[in-house]
């Protein structure tokens, strides 16, 4: 039976959504760590992602928020998808790993917004995409898990995690993973603990099984421990941290595929949310409509705002369609939609409360050129209440 849409009432966030500037290059953003920075100052930074072709781009952009216009910045030294981007304490954002081509990168750069300028810093122990990346309490860069590329072929999952200094700009290696897993969420919490949720492990198949273990990182001992699983095994979902304590879930792509026995559409509705004080997953109201490949943000007023997606990451064309969740009331509310539908695009809280989006694929088989070409989008959009 498909979860129940009879929701509580609640106020949704004020505001519309409004036009801002185009970005210079258009790009998609397929992975969960490689989205914009908030720079101090305000601006945001992207930088890196995919082409139309899949192809990695160098490019990276400045969103000016006085001004809701995006400018050109600095291109990183490498072309980088499914890479990490991390702001650092002192301000310096670090771009990790990724793909160029079909190689993986051990390279790592950083970029300084005094200068504006990228310069490499040391490289990784071992290369991998679709990793982690999280700023913890002491300054460094916990990176782990992501795919590798196997020596006869194919790709794997790693277990493998590596912390990096930025004071000395190096990496060393951090304790082994409990599960090899690529594609997943990772949330720091009380204490230092990180959280790591869902992903994948790449078995060779299109419809690769989405992961339900979780674990936790203890930075102080270097030791990965598992916790409670989630209720539904989740890849292309989103992690929104609420508290110190406690991680929303929402959406995925639904397992399997139509036809098959363990697939499951209504399971891109759900969402769940982590305990850290009890290590167990609890099961929240369900959006009134599912979806994977989003971005969900938390506002300033304490409401999840959850925007945009696709039923897949497979010829789809991007939702338009914009949820609030409230915690406390743990109910949904609509909230005016996107100009443009749009999935894997940028989602960011600007220092002012508003939300900006950008980028993303807008459509896939429907160019006139090339029925078969992802297209994606330019435009870019800023919801909060009209000036």
């Amino acid at each position: 039976m498909p979860p129940s849409s009879a929701l509580p009432s609640i106020a949704p966030p004020a505001g519309t959504w409004k036009s801002a500037g185009d970005l210079p290059t258009p790009a998609a953003w397929y992975g969960q760590h490689d989205g914009p920075v908030l720079l101090t100052g305000g601006a945001v930074l992207v930088a890196g992602g995919a082409d139309a072709a899949s192809g990695s781009l160098a490019d990276a952009a400045l969103f000016d928020k006085d001004h809701d216009r995006w400018d050109p910045a600095d291109p990183m030294g490498t072309p980088r998808r499914l890479h990490s981007l991390t702001r650092l304490a002192d301000g310096r954002v670090l771009a990790v790993g990724g793909l160029n081509g079909t190689a993986e990168l051990m390279s790592a750069e950083l970029y300084n917004p005094a200068t504006g300028h990228w310069s490499p810093t040391g490289q990784l122990i071992t290369g991998r995409w679709g990793h982690s990346a999280t700023l913890l309490d002491d300054g460094s860069v916990l990176v782990a898990g992501g795919s590798a590329a196997r020596p006869s072929g194919g790709t794997i999952a790693l277990r493998s995690a590596e912390l990096f200094d930025p004071g000395k700009e190096k990496w060393r290696s951090a304790g082994v993973m409990s599960d090899a897993r690529t594609g997943h969420t990772a949330v720091l919490l009380d204490d230092g603990i990180v959280l790591v949720v869902g992903g994948i492990a790449p078995v060779g198949s299109p419809d690769d099984p989405a992961l339900a273990f979780c674990e936790l990182y203890d930075k102080a001992h270097d030791k990965w421990t598992p916790t409670g699983s989630l209720i539904t095994g989740r890849r292309h979902h989103r992690a929104t941290r609420l508290s110190d304590t406690k991680v929303l879930i929402t959406g995925g792509t639904a397992p399997g595929s139509p036809g098959t026995a363990p697939y499951d559409p209504f399971s891109q509705r759900t969402a769940e949310v982590f305990d850290l004080d009890t290590g167990k997953w609890t099961a929240k109201t369900a959006m009134p409509s599912g979806r994977a490949l989003h971005r969900a943000v938390l506002l300033p007023g304490g409401q999840v705002l959850v925007a945009g997606g696709a039923a897949s990451d497979r010829d789809e064309s991007g939702f338009r369609s914009v949820l609030a969740y409230d915690v406390a009331g743990d109910a949904w509310a609509s909230v005016p939609g996107l100009a443009t539908g749009r999935w894997s695009f940028a989602a960011i809280v600007l220092s002012d409360g508003r939300v900006l989006v950008a980028g993303g694929v807008a459509r896939s088989g429907l160019a006139a050129a090339d029925p078969a070409a992802t297209e994606l989008t330019p435009t870019s959009e800023v919801f909060g209440e009209s000036s």
